[in-house]
């Protein structure tokens, strides 16, 4: 199942992914059979049971984890077919990542912390850049504040200036609003969907939240392994619906 015309730039795509752990009467099949394009300049929420595979369908096409068959792009580049060395540089310069634990370093300013993955690639941040992503996320008067200085919802304000500071391909949030009371994560997801809608970023994001799937421009369904539904302009509400018809 594909989710882009041939007019729209492929930010990233699987290609009959299989993840199978174990083997035999352990043997677990994470990922089976998966295609599924995911489109440039667009925000994508990825949703699914427990144990659908959501998060390793994230791990596989960010680059964290390797496929048992099958492929994955970013861009034009198979992951598969890379060395540990350049896999390593597409993460650095390609991919950003938003977690739900925010996974700042507490002895960094929140501008230290944004840079950081430039810092330590060696390289110089786009000032214009930076600073459009700084104002977009509202952080001018925090920058220099610590992570234990800032509230939760700060916190993850960072942590997603940090994913969009190298301007990468795509960023991957992993439940990104999990932490967070219902105001801030409104917040983030607000931001998350102006990087998109005003920076051409491409976000995909793994979430069980209705709501945070309905900020998503469309949601992929997958259970036991399988792309098995998809939904454009989503609200709470067909979001739910969906969800309720698969797990019933």
């Amino acid at each position: 199942m594909t989710t882009t015309t041939t007019a729209t730039r492929v930010a990233a795509r699987a290609v009959h992914a299989t993840k199978v752990y174990g083997a035999g009467s352990t043997e677990v099949r994470a990922l089976d059979d998966v295609t599924v394009d995911l489109p440039g300049a667009m925000f994508t929420a990825v949703m699914g049971p427990s144990g659908s595979g959501k998060s390793t369908l994230m791990h596989c096409v960010a680059g964290l984890d390797s496929l048992t068959s099958g492929q994955v792009f970013i861009g034009t580049q198979e992951l598969g077919a890379l060395s540990d060395k350049a896999l390593t540089l597409v993460r650095r310069e390609q991919v950003g990542f938003v977690f739900q634990s925010f996974n700042l370093v507490p002895t960094l300013s929140a501008l230290e912390n944004i840079t950081l993955p430039l810092d330590l690639a060696g390289a110089k941040p786009d000032r214009d850049w930076l600073d459009h992503v700084i104002a977009t996320v509202g952080l001018g008067d925090r920058l220099r504040h610590r992570p234990s200085e800032l509230s939760g919802g700060q916190q993850q304000r960072v942590a997603v200036a940090r994913a969009l500071a190298s301007r990468p391909a795509i960023v991957f949030a992993d439940e990104p609003t999990g932490n967070l009371d219902s105001r801030a994560g409104a917040e983030i997801l607000g931001f998350m969907a102006a990087a998109v809608r005003d920076m051409g970023q491409t976000v995909v994001m793994v979430t069980h939240d209705p709501v945070a799937a309905s900020a998503a421009d469309q949601v992929v369904f997958l259970a036991d392994g399988r792309v098995v539904d998809h939904l454009a302009a989503p609200t709470p509400e067909t979001v739910l619906d969906r969800m309720k018809a698969i797990t019933g």
